[in-house]
């Protein structure tokens, strides 16, 4: 998302392509994208750059705002998923989509037509794999009886773990896989954020009531004390945070977003960390406590998250 939009100035697209171009040949394998991240720019870039890498990779994209555009409201109806499939065909130069997400779940819409759509497009060979996003548990469960999802896409960090309750619980009893969305807390959890940071005014976190600048510095104490164990372990805060997502369970696949290498490799370091039952005790007992403040998103986009 960030290579083409939402967090301010969007970097060079030749950087951004030589940048997935690194990501493959240090063996990333799946690449998550949307129409609305633009809106449509995101895949057409995906589609350039990986075109040549289409059989080493796997491919997410997503259906459900109209005209690819969240601030229209939603739209899963099935022309529109229809329609915005086989853009999203011509866009990402291919032809399959390895996993076609729901972006939000459309109240105007039964889940059962959003999941029969999508069944018949398997069927049709166009999609491979169903996908849902920041859907609730009953939601999933009656998409889940009439097209089996393969995956939800949710945010999960260690300064959001709303999902624990209900969903994580759900998804192990379905066989569904949990791809967590800013498993970093879109930056915050790197330690690179405080209440001093300014953020170009295009981007998008400046909206978001957990990065006021109040909220930033009373969510300092989450941070100093993942740096602390991560300090100890003479790895980054970053690494060890992706590592402990990845620790929870076996069908847990983070996707973190960077526009630079370096982060890149930052990232993949996180694979290579083993966190024992003792570490994730500690990490438990260090932040586990600690009171997350403000709300993830404005009022009127928190409706369409759906519990």
């Amino acid at each position: 998302m960030g290579m083409s939009f939402a967090f301010g100035v969007t970097p060079d697209k030749q950087d951004m392509i030589s940048l997935l171009h690194a990501a493959v040949d240090r063996g990333i394998t799946f690449f998550d994208t949307a129409e609305a991240y633009g809106p449509f720019a995101n895949e057409e870039l995906l589609g350039e750059a990986l075109a040549p890498h289409r059989d080493k990779v796997v491919i997410a994209t997503k259906f459900g705002f109209e005209g690819g555009m969240a601030g229209k409201g939603l739209n899963s109806r099935p022309e529109n998923i229809r329609f915005v499939t086989e853009e999203a065909l011509r866009r990402l130069q291919t032809d399959r989509i390895d996993l076609l997400y729901q972006h939000r779940v459309d109240p105007n819409v039964p889940i059962e037509e959003v999941a029969g759509t999508v069944k018949d497009l398997i069927s049709e060979g166009k999609v491979l794999h169903f996908g849902m996003s920041e859907a609730g548990a009953a939601t999933i469960r009656r998409a889940h009886a009439v097209q089996p999802v393969t995956a939800l896409q949710s945010e999960y960090s260690l300064w959001w773990r709303d999902l624990e309750k209900e969903i994580i619980p759900t998804l192990e009893e379905l066989g569904i896989g949990l791809v967590p969305f800013s498993p970093l807390g879109r930056g915050f959890l790197t330690g690179k954020i405080d209440e001093q940071t300014e953020f170009v005014s295009t981007d998008f976190r400046n909206s978001l009531p957990r990065f006021s600048a109040e909220n930033r510095k009373a969510n300092q104490p989450i941070v100093a004390a993942l740096a602390e164990i991560a300090g100890r372990k003479n790895v980054t805060p970053a690494q060890l945070a992706l590592a402990w997502i990845l620790a929870q369970k076996p069908w847990i696949v983070p996707i973190p977003g960077t526009t630079k290498l370096h982060r890149l490799e930052e990232n993949i370091g996180a694979t290579q960390i083993e966190l024992t039952q003792d570490d994730l005790n500690e990490i438990e007992a260090a932040v586990g406590g600690i009171e997350v403040h403000g709300a993830r998103y404005p009022e009127q986009m928190q409706k369409t998250i759906n519990r």
